[in-house]
């Protein structure tokens, strides 16, 4: 897989060579620069998938070259700035120019490699949707965005998604992980009149309950240890926007009775902040839980529950559309092969029947990782049935007669999956994570979850 390219521009020389060796130390190509200009102009003749620049530089200073770069690549290339502790309102300027985040002096290096981790996944998918924003304004084109098969529940979500873009409603997506329920959330803010304001993504689950409602809310300096600064939170950089609270079912139940005043009130405090703030935002949320479960078990709170699910949308998982492997499985060759510059492979009609017979656990994400494997290891002008590596046996075909004999339960299947995944990548946890779409603390708890299963295994056989 191609490694993602980042460009570091700050005009301290201690400071260029931390965050090069860092980076360097997570696999990233870094190219590292003392000025906006020359940086510039390599991302023009290059490119780059992330740039981090320093606020405060002689010459160009780091907001012209946010507002230059952003210019120059249509907002592709995510931007991260760097502040020192007096500077916060340059931050927030910066954000509302295109910045992708900010992060404020002095960081952990682990703080900047999340950082650009998310802006990689950002990037990724700005760009998997660009030709989707392209034809929102068309009649029928959500149908097209979401998937063309008969049947399998997708003719009610594109109803819904037509319908809830008008409104400021509530919406919570469900569904399996790697149906899409991110693309459809981007879908929803792209069509609805809050359009031109920011869309905010926070993954719920990669947070603990502090430093969460710190992200959501913000903090006054001194709120509590390690606060060294001001931090405004998602709620208020997504003003006049959209707001993504991903995984919703892993907040605590404490930080959702303070969601709960952001839904009913629509207003919200810093934390270690008397001062009220009004949320003008549109709040979208996602799980792939069974929330009506987490609510009899205490989980959840039930109250939450009813304010978030105002609209419903149920993404079906890809077992159930079968019909749309082979369009999809084309649209990713083509998305593939484009970035590896080389032509787009043939979709072989044995490769298309391979597919079809897999139970994809990991749904689409999973179909676009196998897909994009092929194409980048393979290079083929004919994808054929050899260069999907798919587990579950020689053929990659995990799917038996319903009720027959050795039939798998889906967590079987996603403990196969996640293994296999795992053994590809060489054990590297991090890029397991990123292939998987999962948070690196999710796929620990399951790696730790199956090892407690197979000591109760072993227990068992004695």
């Amino acid at each position: 897989m191609t490694v993602a390219r980042v460009t570091v521009v700050d005009d301290q020389e201690l400071m260029r060579d931390s965050l090069t060796e860092t980076l360097v130390r997570a696999d990233y190509e870094v190219s590292a620069f003392a000025g906006g200009e020359a940086a510039l102009a390599d991302i023009r003749d290059r490119g780059a998938d992330v740039a981090i620049t320093d606020l405060k530089m002689p010459g160009m200073s780091g907001l012209e070259f946010l507002e230059h770069t952003v210019q120059a690549t249509g907002g592709a290339v995510p931007v991260i700035v760097i502040t020192a502790h007096g500077t916060i309102s340059n931050a927030v300027e910066a954000m509302k120019k295109g910045a992708f985040d900010y992060i404020t002096k002095p960081f952990e290096p682990d703080e900047i490699e999340l950082l650009v981790r998310r802006a990689l996944n950002h990037a990724r998918l700005v760009e998997e949707n660009a030709s989707l924003r392209r034809e929102l304004g068309r009649p029928g084109a959500s149908r097209r965005m979401i998937g063309t098969g008969a049947g399998g529940g997708l003719e009610s979500v594109s109803e819904i998604v037509n319908s809830a873009a008008a409104s400021d409603a509530t919406v919570l997506i469900r569904g399996e992980t790697g149906t899409g329920k991110e693309l459809v959330a981007e879908a929803i803010h792209a069509r609805s009149p809050r359009s031109g304001g920011p869309f905010i993504r926070v993954n719920c689950a990669a947070l603990s309950g502090g430093l969460l409602e710190s992200e959501l809310f913000g903090h006054e300096k001194g709120a509590f240890t390690g606060a060294d600064a001001r931090r405004i939170g998602r709620f208020e950089l997504a003003g006049g926007g959209s707001i993504l609270l991903d995984e919703i079912s892993e907040m605590d139940l404490d930080l959702q009775g303070k969601l709960l005043r952001v839904l009913q009130e629509k207003s919200f405090e810093r934390v270690g902040s008397s001062k009220t703030i009004s949320a003008d935002v549109r709040i979208i949320a996602t799980s792939n839980r069974d929330l009506e479960a987490e609510i009899e078990k205490g989980a959840f709170r039930q109250d939450v529950f009813y304010r978030l699910n105002v609209v419903p949308v149920v993404m079906p998982p890809l077992r159930d559309r079968k019909g749309d492997i082979g369009a999809l499985a084309r649209h990713f060759a083509a998305s593939a092969a484009a970035r590896q510059g080389i032509d787009a492979p043939v979709m072989g009609n044995e490769a298309l029947a391979k597919l079809e017979c897999y139970d994809w656990p990991g749904n689409v994400r999973e179909l676009e990782n196998v897909i994009e494997r092929a194409v980048v290891l393979s290079r083929p002008t004919e994808i054929r049935p050899k260069d999907l590596l798919l587990p579950g046996g020689p053929n990659g075909s995990s799917r038996v007669a319903a009720g027959g004999a050795g039939a798998k339960t889906l967590a079987e299947l996603e403990r196969e999956h996640i293994l296999a995944t795992l053994e590809a990548h060489g054990g590297h946890r991090k890029r397991t994570s990123e292939a998987l779409g999962i948070s690196d603390r999710t796929l620990r708890n399951k790696l730790a979850a199956f090892k407690q299963e197979g000591a109760e295994a072993g227990e068992e056989k004695e």
